[in-house]
């Protein structure tokens, strides 16, 4: 059995596709029915015992500011490439502190807790199984083991959520990765391309199950007032 002692929150994009509310706003620090989104992931992580946190910030990096007061054991790592580089830059800047962790990002709403749960056996992503046709990242899984992943949906399958956790080794090799793409500037993949598609051979990841209604995912102002209407234009 593992224990996750820490946990990285990335949350340095520009959330293009929930403006205009994120034109001031850094997605994460959306209210959203008055409560921001990364306090609702702080908030989880606490209740399952994970306090040393790690923050990736870059885009309105200074309105996060009042997190390491607000909760003791947060720290912020700056991504000065959020501009220009996909996410791997974000898990790069924050690579030191990538053994034992949770990996999540900031811009999702925790409803249950418990689905952080700190224990875990082997590498792996939370996910729910689906049997409906989706355009989210979908896992092929076979005896409890990652086989593949589609980018582009499919029917039938596991909806990868951004919710992992790595063990030590799992870390070190994830590190490592990271390093080697990093070197070769290849800035368009996301960090999950680094085990997924990467380098899939050299990693034993499982899912843990969760219902859908765990966690939320906003990823647009649409699907923003469909959950909060005080965004809404009168």
């Amino acid at each position: 059995m593992n224990i996750a002692e820490r946990a990285i929150i990335l949350a340095a994009g520009t959330g293009e596709r929930m403006r205009p509310v994120t034109l001031t706003t850094p997605k994460p620090l959306v209210a959203v029915n008055g409560v921001r989104m990364i306090d609702s992931v702080i908030g989880a992580l606490h209740q399952n015992q994970i306090t040393e946190i790690y923050v990736v910030v870059g885009y309105l990096k200074e309105q996060f500011r009042d997190l390491p007061e607000r909760y003791p054991g947060v720290t912020l790592i700056e991504n000065p490439y959020y501009d220009s580089w996909n996410n791997i830059a974000s898990l790069y800047v924050a690579r030191e502190h990538l053994y034992n962790c949770m990996i999540l990002d900031g811009d999702q709403i925790i409803h249950q807790p418990e689905v952080l749960n700190r224990r875990f056996t082997l590498s792996g992503y939370n996910a729910v199984r689906t049997e409906g046709p989706t355009t989210e990242w979908l896992l092929d899984v076979k005896d409890g083991h990652i086989v593949s992943c589609s980018r582009t949906g499919g029917c039938g399958g596991w909806q990868l959520y951004s919710v992992s956790r790595w063990t030590e080794e799992d870390g070190k090799k994830l590190r490592r990765h990271l390093e080697a793409e990093f070197s070769k500037g290849n800035k368009d993949i996301y960090w999950d391309d680094i085990a997924l598609f990467c380098y899939p051979e050299q990693y034993d990841l499982c899912v843990y199950e969760m219902q859908k209604d765990s966690v939320a995912e906003i990823d647009s102002f649409q699907e923003l007032i469909s959950i909060d209407p005080s965004y809404a234009v009168e």
